[in-house]
């Protein structure tokens, strides 16, 4: 069983203003969330931007992590690819770099059966050695792996993590009745993180926690401690910016708070556009908000 739990943001991957890759940026951002607590790190997830990169730059980027992680909380990858063997290649390579696990979408573009989603798993979990969580969002991607497919997937032995993005929280007491502790389970959706948290999840996938890492944490660690009603308090405060985890411009919200908070750029590659004024004004509107409503986190006594 590995031991994958916490808060682990997916991060964004930081762009200069021409569209190149800000490697010092993107690794200063992953330095200061590690500093502020968070428990492991997932690079080139959706949030990252995984498929607006080259192939030679997805790479880099993972050797850049690696560089400024140093071993001190694990280092995910997202693995996004159009098919089976070019997931099997970036897999391969990831491994090779020295990175601690993958988060696995299906193939991108053409829209997967279940059936072709559990062969494209296990082709991945196969060509390498590197455990493996199983990014299940079918909302997004289009394919539901069910709980007979999970079945399935159970006798890959790298196969060891769910991240579960169905935002229907009782699959996760599903799985949990189905498998026990066969598969460490992740929230996948900001805005029902607590919930899911309270079920059972053990982890928390999250991109606001770019934006607000500590507090973040302190809902994890409440939550741990089975303190519910001092994270509610939390998570009522935060609800609001975690709606933008769910809305098709994520990307773009998370990126344009980041640099409200002087934490990133909002610079993100076309088709991918800055947002619109009226957009703008919205994230700024609820960033300016949980600034001011900020909560004393110290009162709870965490450290």
């Amino acid at each position: 069983m590995i031991d994958w739990q916490g808060v682990y943001p997916a991060v964004t991957t930081q762009f200069n203003n021409d569209g190149s890759i800000n490697f010092e940026t993107t690794k200063g951002m992953i330095d200061a969330l590690i500093n502020e607590g968070v428990h492991g790190i997932i690079v080139l997830g959706t949030v990252g931007e995984n498929c607006s990169l080259r192939i030679e730059e997805k790479r880099e980027v993972l050797k850049a992590a690696k560089d400024v992680v140093a071993g001190r909380v694990p280092l995910l990858s997202g693995v996004a690819e159009t098919t089976t063997q070019f997931a099997v290649e970036f897999c391969q390579d990831a491994e090779q770099i020295g990175i601690d696990g993958l988060m696995v979408l299906p193939g991108m573009v053409y829209r997967s059966t279940e059936r072709e989603a559990i062969y494209h798993y296990q082709q991945v979990a196969r060509s390498m050695s590197l455990p493996v969580m199983i990014y299940n969002n079918p909302i997004t991607y289009g394919v539901d792996v069910s709980l007979e497919g999970m079945k399935v997937l159970a006798n890959e032995d790298n196969i060891v993590a769910v991240k579960e993005a169905t935002e229907d929280t009782r699959r996760i007491t599903e799985l949990q009745s189905a498998f026990g502790e066969r598969f460490t389970i992740f929230g996948g959706v900001d805005d029902i993180a607590l919930e899911s948290l309270m079920l059972g999840a053990t982890g928390w996938i999250s991109g606001l926690t770019n934006v607000f890492p500590k507090e973040s944490v302190a809902i994890y660690e409440l939550a741990r401690q089975g303190r519910y009603e001092e994270a509610k308090e939390i998570w009522r405060w935060f609800l609001p910016l975690l709606r933008l985890d769910t809305i098709p411009t994520l990307v773009q919200c998370i990126k344009y708070a980041e640099q409200l908070a002087g934490r990133g750029s909002e610079v993100t590659r076309a088709p991918r556009l800055s947002l619109e004024h009226n957009d703008k004004e919205m994230v700024s509107r609820l960033y300016d908000e949980a600034v001011s409503n900020r909560i004393d986190l110290s009162k709870f006594n965490l450290d």
